[in-house]
């Protein structure tokens, strides 16, 4: 270990511990075999591994390293600002202040320059601007849904989930890829169609199957 900078290495592996607690953060989506919710480490790869499988369909070129690096850490803040809701219009509302105490913190463990490097990341996928972001909250949008519907749409049924706000949810998805989200409005006909997902501006009449919906990105 000669000529290592040992105050730097130890700040990259309190980090690397830190960022471990993301696995213990569950989201409502469930894993595609049904039983439990995925995690948000869980979320993240698959969303890496779907962008480097799914770049073909980017409507701009885009830098695919960067891009993945950007989905495996977008959901890091969430260590300290916890899972919100997808529909939950209350938390909604203390996201942007819980999230960015969040990656004050957990980014600021990092050597200085790789702190600012993935803090950046972080604020670029938020911002969703350039293609690389646009793709990545692609992957975002779309990885819940692919889970949701490989899963009988039993998450949008336990939440109760009308089609437009899942529609309103994609736009996202449509800036970065059109064909991608011609799929998804594939997948939401074909889920009201089952009665998976309420129509638009219908609200569906709660069931016995949940008493209480709260947390998570469901898409």
């Amino acid at each position: 270990m000669q000529n290592m900078d040992q105050k730097r290495l130890q700040q990259q592996l309190n980090f690397i511990l830190e960022i471990d607690k993301e696995k213990n953060v569950f989201r409502q989506t469930h894993l595609s075999g049904g039983g439990r919710a995925e995690n948000d480490a869980e979320h993240a790869w698959h969303m890496a591994v779907m962008m480097a499988l799914l770049a073909e369909y980017a409507d701009a070129e885009f830098d695919l390293a960067r891009g993945m690096l950007m989905c495996l850490i977008h959901d890091i803040v969430e260590i300290d600002a916890g899972d919100t809701y997808a529909y939950d219009e209350k938390a909604k509302t203390t996201q942007n202040d819980r999230e960015e105490r969040a990656a004050d913190r957990i980014f600021g463990l990092l050597p200085e320059d790789q702190g600012a490097k993935l803090r950046a990341l972080f604020e670029e996928f938020d911002a969703g601007v350039t293609p690389e972001a646009r793709f990545a909250r692609a992957m975002d949008n779309l990885q819940p849904v692919l889970l949701n519907n490989a899963n009988g749409g039993g998450d949008w049924r336990r939440h109760h989930v009308r089609r437009d706000q899942i529609e309103k949810r994609q736009i996202g998805t449509k800036r970065g890829s059109v064909s991608l989200y011609n799929l998804i409005e594939e997948i939401i006909d074909k889920n009201v169609s089952a009665g998976n997902i309420a129509p638009a501006a219908e609200a569906r009449t709660p069931d016995k199957e949940t008493e209480k919906g709260e947390s998570d990105d469901i898409a």
